[in-house]
């Protein structure tokens, strides 16, 4: 369980750095170069999916902290999907991104609940709390950090349903490899 919290701890200290301090990013960037600085992120979040892998595989008995009904299961799976619609909304333009200020973080926020809500042993309550955690600090400290939020125009609807679709995609996807990803079937 030590490596699990080390690399959820690495990957929220990795992320939240530029925001909690621009200045300490800066000044790496001045010292390194910005692909420098890359480089480092680069590897330091890669040392914290591989701790967390290593750290979530190896709790072989985890310990059931709590059992919610079983309908939250399936809540749990469409807020998973919204999740990742929200996340995906961030990397195109859309009209998510007129409502939502961080959709990428909003929907990453919900998908670790939503995990919470579908898992109540230990390994998941540190590995997903903790990531929800990050995402809402990290919320907070880029709002605190980037004071004006300037909405983007919204795009035609063409775009938004290609953008969806593709997420959707993606989802399926992810259906399909969950179970090397984290060693469980979705069921």
């Amino acid at each position: 369980m030590a490596l699990l919290v080390m690399g959820v701890l690495l990957w929220a200290a990795t992320h939240l750095s530029p925001s909690v301090s621009p200045g300490t990013r800066a000044a790496l960037v001045g010292k390194l170069g910005e692909n420098g600085y890359k480089g480092v992120f680069s590897l330091l979040l890669f040392a914290a999916i591989a701790l967390i892998v290593v750290g979530w595989r190896g709790v072989e008995q985890p310990e059931y902290l709590y059992f919610l009904p079983a309908w939250t299961r399936h809540a749990g799976m469409l807020v998973v999907v919204i999740g990742f619609i929200l996340m995906g909304a961030a990397n195109y333009p859309s009209r998510i991104k007129r409502v939502i200020r961080h959709p990428q973080l909003t929907g990453f926020t919900l998908w670790a609940l939503a995990h919470l809500a579908m898992n109540g042993e230990s390994r998941s309550v540190v590995l997903f709390g903790g990531l929800a955690l990050w995402a809402v600090l990290e919320i907070v400290f880029i709002n605190r950090r980037d004071t004006e939020w300037v909405k983007p125009e919204a795009p035609g609807w063409g775009r938004e349903v290609v953008g969806v679709v593709i997420t959707l995609a993606v989802v399926v996807l992810f259906v399909f490899i969950h179970p090397w990803i984290a060693g469980v079937a979705i069921r």
